[in-house]
């Protein structure tokens, strides 16, 4: 398999990266001199820096750009105003998803989206067939790149380099480091404060560059997709091929918060309705481990009966409550602070049902 490369991807081989596919990308997994749990502790107290490149980019642009992208996806743009993000999925008619996304809305006539790597031209190929005459989709994957600066001290790094840092959670704006113009977006996938800063591709090693020397007072610590895992699963937050596929719907995944209910149109918004009218599919949980079992993906939940009561979908050790934790999709009915099992490498182990986020998140504060 020919896998694609980040315009990064010679930092990250000087910096000794073990590296890894993902999504039809060698992405670094972690990087030599500490490894996931030092560059997860970076991220939680101070700053680290992803690349995020293999994320997709596409464009859609033209006259009712952002009102046909309404009648697609999940979520209501209408919430929001220009110089917003969004979280949103795309869903086929079944209900199931076909990627989580997040849309960036520049004006009414132009809309930038982030999906998943993997996940990139299905969701081109999906809106290109919609698209009235027009209206243009482009997909810009390989365009740009993605750099994520998150960590309590990211504000710190971006002020050092003239980067703004007051606007809102979920919001963006223009900026320029190395000569390069970028956008700076309040987003993130850690849980901690942080921006995603969406920069030509051809300009990503100036702009990597100057982020690592503005952020050496700081701590700052480059961070693999690995220290990504274990910091999302914490928030509780999903993973497209985790908790979210074409069988498992955003009923089920629980993030039913970034669905339009009331628009009259999305794909999917049939079957989404009866899934949540009927409340009889399975809901992702969160699960505590009680003693020292480490869940994995794939594992089967039990009650402390034996009875099946689902599946893991991601599980891992939590380098913050230095305990195993897991997300899980439940049968309805299944209650917070419920024990339950799961089968640890021939052990049964036990856990406790709650709802994620398992560690208090810092996104929002201001």
């Amino acid at each position: 398999m020919n896998l694609l490369h980040s315009p990064l991807h010679d930092r990250h081989v000087g910096l000794g990266a073990k590296l890894a596919e993902f999504g039809g990308w060698e992405m670094p997994l972690e990087y030599a001199g500490g490894g996931v749990l030092a560059e997860h502790k970076a991220v939680r107290e101070a700053v680290g820096l992803f690349d995020v490149s293999h994320l997709g980019k596409a464009l859609v642009r033209g006259s009712g750009a952002k009102a046909f992208l309404n009648g697609c996806l999940t979520n209501d743009l209408d919430r929001i105003e220009s110089g917003k993000a969004q979280y949103t999925l795309c869903c086929d008619e079944g209900g199931g998803t076909v990627d989580d996304l997040i849309a960036y809305l520049r004006t009414d006539s132009e809309v930038f989206l982030i999906p998943n790597a993997a996940n990139t031209a299905a969701v081109v190929e999906r809106l290109q067939a919609t698209a009235p005459a027009g209206i243009e989709v482009t997909n810009q994957h390989r365009d740009y790149a993605v750099l994520a600066v998150q960590g309590p001290l990211s504000d710190e790094v971006l002020e050092a380099l003239g980067l703004p840092t007051d606007h809102d959670y979920m919001s963006f704006a223009g900026g320029e480091v190395a000569g390069q113009q970028l956008t700076v977006c309040r987003t993130g996938y850690t849980g901690e404060r942080g921006y995603e800063l969406v920069v030509p591709s051809d300009g990503a090693v100036a702009v990597w560059d100057a982020v690592m020397e503005a952020g050496a007072a700081n701590g700052i610590r480059a961070c693999g997709l690995g220290a990504r895992d274990t910091l999302r699963t914490e928030m509780g937050y999903p993973l497209h091929g985790h908790e979210l596929s074409l069988q498992i719907s955003p009923v089920m995944a629980r993030v039913g918060w970034a669905v339009g209910w009331r628009k009259p149109t999305f794909w999917g918004k049939e079957a989404l309705e009866k899934q949540r009218a009927g409340k009889t599919v399975r809901t992702l949980r969160g699960l505590t481990a009680q003693g020292r079992g480490i869940p994995r993906p794939g594992m089967t939940v039990n009650d402390e009966a034996g009875a099946e009561l689902g599946e893991i979908t991601s599980g891992t050790f939590s380098p913050t409550l230095r305990q195993g934790i897991a997300l899980a999709l439940l049968e309805p009915g299944v209650e917070d602070g419920t024990t339950v099992t799961v089968d640890v490498r021939g052990r049964q182990e036990a856990f406790t049902v709650n709802r994620p986020p398992f560690v208090e998140p810092s996104t929002r504060e201001a």
